[in-house]
């Protein structure tokens, strides 16, 4: 599935920032949530070339509690978007259905993307990024830093 296609043109919850998408979406969105978040996330992808923002990261832990597989390259894509983006995005934040899986996701593309992607988490792993590594763990500490900011 191509996010591009999809979400060319912008819509109003473009402009939204963090606490507007907390608002409306919290940290576990669902169902139509979900193809919004992915909308928002490709809007501030494209920001991000110029400008990084929060609100980036908060649509990437998003999507990390959704645990869809098919949003590993989304979140990958905005990581990469910038050496400041690579550094705020968790690499972590590529595993919501959990390491293993997302490993053999990435395996199965066949696109330049997921290898780079595949051959970061391997890395990361063998340099014990991932070392008690839990989806429900790191959703619990997203959830308390953006706890603390509200």
């Amino acid at each position: 599935m191509s996010w591009n296609n999809v979400f060319s043109a912008p819509t109003e919850s473009m402009a939204m920032d963090e606490d507007e998408s907390l608002l409306r979406y919290g940290l576990h969105p669902a169902g139509a949530n979900l193809d919004e978040v992915r909308g928002l996330l490709l809007a501030q992808t494209q920001l991000e070339k110029r400008a990084q923002g929060e609100l980036m990261k908060l649509c990437c832990v998003q999507l990390f509690n959704a645990s869809v597989l098919e949003d590993v390259l989304l979140i990958w894509q905005a990581k990469t978007a910038s050496m400041d983006a690579d550094c705020a995005i968790d690499i972590q934040l590529l595993c919501g259905s959990g390491l293993a899986r997302t490993k053999a996701y990435l395996s199965s593309r066949r696109i330049p993307q997921a290898e780079a992607a595949l051959q970061r988490l391997i890395r990361c792993e063998a340099a014990g990024d991932f070392e008690d590594f839990t989806t429900a763990g790191h959703s619990a500490r997203y959830a308390a830093y953006y706890a603390a900011d509200a």
